[in-house]
C-alpha cells in the first residue's frame, strides 16, 4: 500500500499544458504514479492508506517563492503559516545582498543591526554557524517548508572590505571570490546583491562581474536589487544585463518594477531591453510581486555617503544638526541614491513595523500624517524614528502602478516572489497573500494570466532557473511538494489593514509527502529542508 492517492483532482502539471483529471499516489515522499481519467475510464484504481478526494480541487506543483526574506523566521517561527498556507513549499532566501552567512563575529553583529528592519535581530536565535554551509546545516534541522540560499554579496563585502565606500583591493576581490566560491560548493544557488543598500552598492561593476564569473563557473545565478528602481531604471536593468553577460552568468531581476512617478506606463520600455537580450542569447528571469507599494526599512532610504561606516555611523551622523540637514537636503530636494534617485514623498512612506513598542503610535501612519499631528516637518519626524529605533523601522512605499505589474506579470521570463517581510505590526500583505492572490485576483478575477500559465510561472519556471532536476512539475518521481487549490474560491485574505490573516481556498499542502497544511490547518510537520545547488 502506497501513503496517499489523490483522487479526481484536475491537475495543472506545472509545464503550462491543459489541466487533466487523474488519480495521484504519492509514498516516500515522492509521486510514483499518476492515472488519467482512472475513474471514467473504469480501470483498476490506486490505493493507498490514506485517500483525498479531489473532486473540485486543482493539483499542483508546490509554489517557490523566489524572493523570500525568513531567512530568521524559519529558525524562529516552526508554524511558518505565512508561507505554508499560501502553498509555498520552496523559499529563497539570503535576498538583497545581505543575510546571516558567511561571516565572522565582527560581521554577524553588524548585518543583525543593519537588517533588523528585515528580521528581528535575532535574540531568540542560537547564531551557532558562520559559513553558508554551517547555515544550512542548520534549516536541515526541520523547518516548515523547503528553503534555497543566495550567497549575499553585501555581507562578503562587509567581511572582507567593511562597510567603507572604496573599491576592493586586488587581495580583497581574490578573498571575495573564494568566499563565493566556497558559498557555491557548499550548497548556495547563487549571488544576490542589495545595490541600493550598504556595503553592497559601493561594488563597482568590474567588481561585481568578477563574482559573478565565479558563480555562473558553478552553474548558479545572479541575483541582484539592482541601483535604481526609481531615477534611472531602465538604465540600472541595462546595467545588469550587460554584466551578467560579460561574467557569462545567468541573471534573475529581483523584484522587477518600475516605480515612482518618472516610471508610469513604462513596463513596455523594460520588457522590450529584456526581449532584445533575451533574443540575442541572454539567460534571464524576474520575479515579481502581485501589488503596487513597496516595502523596505526606513534607513534603506538615506543617501550613500550618510550609510558609509555601518549602523552606529549612521546614528551618529543623524544626531549632529548640521550632518542631519545634508541628509535631509539630499532626501527631499536631490533625490537619495537610497530613494532611487527620486526626492522623497512623505505622504507616500507608512510606516509598517518599529523595533520599540513605545514607538507603536507610528505604524500604519505616514511619515507626512505622524508629522501633521505633532505639529512639525516631515523630516523631524522620520530623524526621531530612525534615531529612537536604532534604524529598525520598517516602511511600505506606496509608489506603484498597477499597469507596470499585469505588462510585467505576462512577460515570458516572470516567475513569483512575494519580497515578504515577516516583522512589524502592520507587514506588508505581500508576506501573507502574494501566491493566493496570483490564482485569485489576477488569474480568476482579472484574466491577466490563465490558470496553467499562472501556475508554470509559480512552479516549473523558477524550478528550472534553480536547477531542480525533481521539482516544480506533477511528474512521476518527482518530489511529493504539492497544492490542492480551490480555482472557485481561491483567494488572499491578507489586506493592508488586516495583513497576517491567511489566505482560502486551499486545503492542503504537501512538502516532501507530509501535510504541513491538512483540512486548511497548519500541523506540526517540520518536513522541509535545505535545497542545496545541483553541481554541474
Amino acid at each position: 500500500m502506497e501513503d496517499l492517492v489523490i483522487r479526481d483532482a484536475d491537475v495543472v502539471d506545472g509545464s503550462g499544458a491543459d489541466a487533466y483529471r487523474a488519480d495521484v499516489v504519492v509514498d516516500a515522499g515522492r509521486i510514483v504514479s499518476i492515472v488519467k481519467e482512472a475513474a471514467a475510464a473504469g480501470c483498476h484504481r490506486p490505493r493507498a492508506t490514506r485517500e483525498i478526494d479531489a473532486e473540485g480541487l486543482v493539483l499542483s506543483p508546490g509554489f517557490i517563492d523566489m524572493h523570500a526574506h525568513s531567512d530568521l523566521a524559519l529558525l524562529r517561527d516552526p508554524d511558518h503559516s505565512a508561507k505554508a498556507a499560501q502553498g509555498v513549499t520552496l523559499e529563497v532566501l539570503g535576498q538583497d545582498g545581505l543575510s546571516y552567512a558567511p561571516v565572522d563575529d565582527r560581521t554577524l553583529e553588524e548585518v543583525r543591526r543593519a537588517i533588523t528592519g528585515w528580521n528581528g535581530y535575532g535574540d531568540d536565535i542560537d547564531f551557532d554557524w558562520r559559513s553558508v554551509g554551517g547555515y544550512l546545516d542548520r534549516l536541515d534541522r526541520g523547518i516548515a517548508v523547503n528553503a534555497a540560499y543566495l550567497i549575499p554579496q553585501g555581507t562578503v563585502r562587509a567581511l572582507v572590505v567593511g562597510w567603507e565606500d572604496r573599491a576592493a583591493t586586488p587581495g580583497e576581490l581574490d578573498r571575495m571570490r573564494r568566499l563565493v566560491a566556497e558559498g557555491l560548493e557548499q550548497g548556495a544557488v547563487g549571488l544576490s546583491s542589495g545595490l541600493t543598500y550598504t556595503p553592497g552598492m559601493y561594488a563597482s561593476d568590474a567588481e561585481l562581474t568578477e563574482l559573478c564569473r565565479v558563480v555562473g563557473s558553478y552553474g548558479g545565478y545572479y541575483c541582484p536589487h539592482h541601483r535604481s528602481y526609481g531615477a534611472g531604471a531602465l538604465e540600472a536593468y541595462a546595467e545588469m544585463v550587460a554584466l551578467a553577460r560579460e561574467a557569462d552568468c545567468p541573471l534573475h531581476l529581483a523584484h522587477a518594477t518600475m516605480n515612482f512617478g518618472v516610471n508610469r506606463g513604462r513596463a513596455p520600455k523594460l520588457l522590450d531591453l529584456l526581449d532584445r537580450a533575451l533574443d540575442a542569447g541572454a539567460d534571464i528571469t524576474l520575479d515579481t510581486y502581485p501589488y503596487t507599494p513597496g516595502c523596505t526599512t526606513l534607513a534603506a532610504l538615506l543617501p550613500s555617503w550618510a550609510s558609509e561606516g555601518g549602523p552606529e555611523e549612521v546614528l551618529a551622523r543623524l544626531t549632529d544638526p548640521a550632518t542631519a540637514g545634508r541628509i535631509r537636503h539630499d532626501l527631499e530636494v536631490t533625490g537619495s541614491d537610497g530613494c532611487h534617485g527620486v526626492p522623497v514623498e512623505w505622504e507616500t512612506i507608512e510606516i509598517s513595523g518599529v523595533g520599540d513598542p513605545a514607538l507603536g503610535d507610528f505604524v500604519g501612519r505616514t511619515v507626512r500624517e505622524s508629522a501633521d499631528l505633532r505639529g512639525e516637518a516631515p523630516w523631524d519626524t522620520a530623524r526621531r524614528l530612525l534615531v529612537r529605533d536604532r534604524l529598525g523601522t520598517t516602511i511600505l512605499q506606496h509608489v506603484g502602478h498597477e499597469e507596470n505589474v499585469r505588462a510585467i506579470m505576462r512577460h515570458r521570463a516572470h516567475t513569483g516572489g512575494s519580497d515578504g517581510i515577516l516583522r512589524g505590526s502592520k507587514p506588508h500583505p505581500r508576506a501573507y497573500g502574494t501566491f493566493p492572490r496570483y490564482l485569485g485576483h489576477y488569474v480568476r478575477e482579472l484574466g491577466v494570466l490563465t490558470l496553467e500559465e499562472c501556475v508554470a510561472r509559480l512552479t516549473s519556471r523558477p524550478a528550472a532557473r534553480l536547477r531542480l532536476p525533481d521539482r516544480g512539475l506533477v511528474r512521476e518521481g518527482y518530489r511529493a511538494d504539492l497544492v490542492l487549490f480551490d480555482p472557485r474560491t481561491v483567494a488572499s485574505g491578507a489586506t493592508f489593514a488586516e495583513p497576517r490573516r491567511l489566505p482560502t481556498g486551499i486545503p492542503y499542502v504537501l512538502v516532501d509527502g507530509r501535510f504541513v497544511i491538512e483540512d486548511g490547518r497548519r500541523t506540526d510537520a517540520l518536513p522541509g529542508r535545505s535545497v542545496r545547488r545541483t553541481p554541474l
